[in-house]
C-alpha cells in the first residue's frame, strides 16, 4: 500500500509515476474526497469543542442553581450532530482506504517504459543453448516415454492442468527440491520455515492479492475465509505481520520455504496448456528477506543471483530481463525475472521473479523495526523470488539434458540425491 498523506496531499505526482505501469489514477475523485474529508474533520473538531463547552456550562449551572433543560436539549442537538459527520468522516475514509487498496506500487526509476513482457529488457545471459544432432522432444513426451509423467491420469484425478509424477520423474522432482534448500540454505545462508499451505484473508491482504486479484485464488468453501496459498511468499511475509521487530541486529532476516503453490489461472485460458508450464498446483522453493530500505536494491541484486546460481548449478542456460512498467506486479517497485532456455520450444521461459517490493507490502502488514539510529519504528523493505519453481526447473533438466536414446542425463550436482544415478533411461527408470 502506498503512503496514504502522499496520494491524498499530491496525487499528481502519483499519477505521474503510474502512468509507466499504465494505470491511470482518478486524481479528481480523490482530491474531491480529501477536500470533502478536510471539512468534515473540521465541522467534526468544532461540534467536539462545542460539545464539551456546552458540558461545562451545564456543570456551571448547576451549581449557579439556573434551569438546564435548553442547554441539555442543546448538547443532545450537537451530540447527533456530531455522530453524523463522524459517521461521515468514516464514510469518507472507507472510501478513500479502499481507492488506496488498489493502486499498485509506484515503479522505481529505472523500471523501462513498456506495455507488455514484449518490452521488457535483457540483463545478462548465461550459458549457450545446447545444439543437438538429434530431433528434440519436449517434456511431454519425454516424461511418458519414461513412465514418470502422466497428465491423463491426473486429470481422471481432479482435472486439467495437474501432473502426476511416478518412479524416476518423481524422484527427480523430490531431488531438485532438496537440492534448492541446501544450495540455500547452506551456501547463500536462508533459514527454513515450514509454513501453512491455507492462509486466512488477512495474509493474504497483507501481500497484496486481496482484495483485487481473488479470482486467481482457491478460496475455501468454509465460513472462515480460508485460502489455499498462490505462493510461500503470503504466509512466509506475514511472519512479520503487525510486527515490531528491535535490536540492531534485527535485520536482515532470511527466510527459505518449499510448499507447493495453487492458482486458478483465471486469466490464463488456453496458454500453454501443454505440459508444467503453468499448472494449478506446483512446488516452489521461495525465498524472502526482509531488511532496512537503505539495502533493499543492493538485496535484490543479492537474492536474484541466488537464484540464478541455482540454474548455473545445473548447467541449464537462462537469461535476466528486467521488467518492464507495463508488465510489473501489483505490489512490486521493481523485478528480475530469470527466464531458463526451453529446447523444444526455442525460446527461453519464465522460471523465478525476484521483485523489491519497498514498504509497499510493510506498510499493509504494519511490519516494522525500530532504527536503532533514531529509536523510532519504520517501515522495512520486503523482497522475495522463486528459487526456483521445482516443476519448470524438472522440465528444463529434462529437455536440455536428453539423449537421442530418450534417456536423461542427471546434472551432477544431483546426482547425490538420487542414489548415485547418472541418468535415467526409458526401459531402467529409477
Amino acid at each position: 500500500m502506498l503512503d496514504s498523506k502522499l496520494v491524498r496531499t499530491n496525487p499528481e505526482a502519483v499519477a505521474e509515476a503510474l502512468q509507466k505501469r499504465g494505470y491511470v489514477l482518478d486524481t479528481s475523485r480523490i482530491k474531491a474526497l480529501e477536500e470533502r474529508r478536510r471539512e468534515v474533520q473540521v465541522n467534526t473538531e468544532t461540534l467536539q469543542s462545542e460539545r464539551n463547552a456546552s458540558a461545562k456550562a451545564i456543570g456551571e449551572a448547576k451549581r449557579r442553581g439556573e434551569d438546564i433543560e435548553p442547554l441539555l436539549a442543546q448538547v443532545n442537538q450537537l451530540k447527533q450532530s456530531l455522530s453524523d459527520a463522524e459517521s461521515e468522516l468514516e464514510s469518507i475514509q472507507g472510501e478513500l482506504d479502499e481507492i488506496l487498496s488498489g493502486i499498485p506500487n509506484l515503479p522505481a526509476d529505472e523500471v523501462p517504459e513498456g506495455a507488455s513482457e514484449e518490452d521488457n529488457v535483457e540483463v545478462r545471459r548465461w550459458g549457450t543453448p545446447r545444439e543437438f544432432d538429434f530431433p528434440v522432444v519436449d517434456h511431454v513426451d519425454l516424461g511418458a516415454r519414461l513412465g514418470g509423467l502422466d497428465f491423463d491420469t491426473a486429470s481422471k484425478l481432479t482435472g486439467a492442468r495437474f501432473a502426476l509424477l511416478r518412479s524416476g520423474v518423481a524422484r527427480l522432482h523430490r531431488a531438485l527440491a532438496q537440492f534448492m534448500l541446501d544450495t540455500h540454505i547452506e551456501v547463500h545462508s536462508y533459514e527454513e520455515v515450514n509454513v501453512p499451505f491455507i492462509v486466512n484473508a488477512d495474509s493474504l491482504t497483507g501481500t497484496g492479492q486481496l482484495p483485487k486479484f481473488e479470482d486467481d485464488l482457491f478460496k475455501l468453501n468454509d465460513e472462515r475465509c480460508f485460502y489455499l496459498i498462490p505462493t510461500a511468499e503470503v504466509p512466509v511475509t506475514n511472519i512479520l505481520r503487525n510486527v515490531l521487530l528491535d535490536g540492531a541486529d534485527a535485520l536482515p532476516l532470511r527466510f527459505v520455504s518449499h510448499t507447493p503453490c495453487f492458482r486458478s489461472e483465471a486469466g490464463a485460458h488456453g496458454k500453454d496448456t501443454r505440459g508444467l508450464i503453468r499448472q494449478h498446483q506446483f512446488e516452489k522453493v521461495e525465498l524472502v528477506q526482509f531488511v532496512r530500505p537503505e539495502n533493499s536494491e543492493q538485496t535484490l541484486e543479492e537474492l536474484t543471483g541466488h537464484a540464478e546460481a541455482i540454474l548455473q548449478k545445473l548447467g541449464l542456460p537462462y537469461r535476466t530481463v528486467i521488467l518492464c512498467g507495463g508488465d510489473l506486479g501489483f505490489s512490486a517497485a521493481k523485478t528480475y525475472d530469470i527466464e531458463v532456455w526451453v529446447p523444444s520450444q526455442e525460446r527461453y521461459r519464465e522460471i523465478s521473479s525476484c521483485s523489491n517490493f519497498r514498504d509497499f507490502q510493510a506498510r499493509r502488514m504494519k511490519a516494522r523495526y525500530r532504527n536503532p539510529e533514531t529509536g523510532k519504528p519504520e517501515l522495512l523493505h520486503t523482497l522475495n523470488g522463486s528459487g526456483l519453481a521445482i516443476g519448470r526447473t524438472l522440465l528444463a533438466v529434462l529437455e536440455n539434458y536428453q539423449q537421442a536414446d530418450g534417456s536423461i542425463l542427471i546434472p551432477e550436482v544431483l546426482q547425490p540425491y538420487m542414489n548415485g544415478r547418472t541418468s535415467l533411461g526409458v526401459n531402467t527408470p529409477l
